[in-house]
């Protein structure tokens, strides 16, 4: 049974600290493993990450690639079978909020064509795809502007 405090690491995996600067019996004395010269072998010289001694460094020589949308944040999309859970008689964004369908910096939505709609549903001031209105209609549900 494993206890607690007979936890303790695998063979080998704690190595003892190297003593640098103690001469040269002890393996890594004089310039103590930093090579001759040079900012790496200085005392607090050293670089930014990625710099390449001036060479032009990879983040920058690759191209810069995709798009973020700033739009996307304050955009919804509704599937048609989430208009189920909403219990208001005329669904709008606030109804879909309250509901937990869209988040809550949602500006505008739209309801997609996906799942299926059984009852009848109105929806105010939200947008719907060709297929979705007309799965609406046919659930006897209708649409405002």
């Amino acid at each position: 049974m494993l206890r607690l405090n007979e936890l303790k690491p695998a063979p080998g995996a704690k190595r003892p600290r190297l003593r640098v600067g103690r001469g040269a019996s002890a393996g890594q004395g004089k310039t103590c493993g930093r090579g001759v010269k040079g900012q790496r072998a200085r005392k607090g010289g050293y670089h930014k990450i990625g710099f390449e001694g001036g060479q032009m460094p990879l983040q920058r020589r690759l191209p810069k690639v995709g798009f973020r949308s700033k739009i996307k944040a304050t955009r919804a999309e509704v599937r048609l079978h989430q208009l189920a859970k909403v219990d208001a008689a005329v669904i709008d964004l606030a109804a879909l909020k309250q509901a937990g369908i869209v988040p809550v910096f949602a500006e505008r939505a739209k309801v997609v064509l996906s799942g299926e709609l059984k009852k009848a549903v109105t929806l105010k001031g939200i947008a719907a795809t060709k297929g979705a209105a007309a799965a609406i209609s046919a659930a006897g549900g209708k649409l405002e502007a």
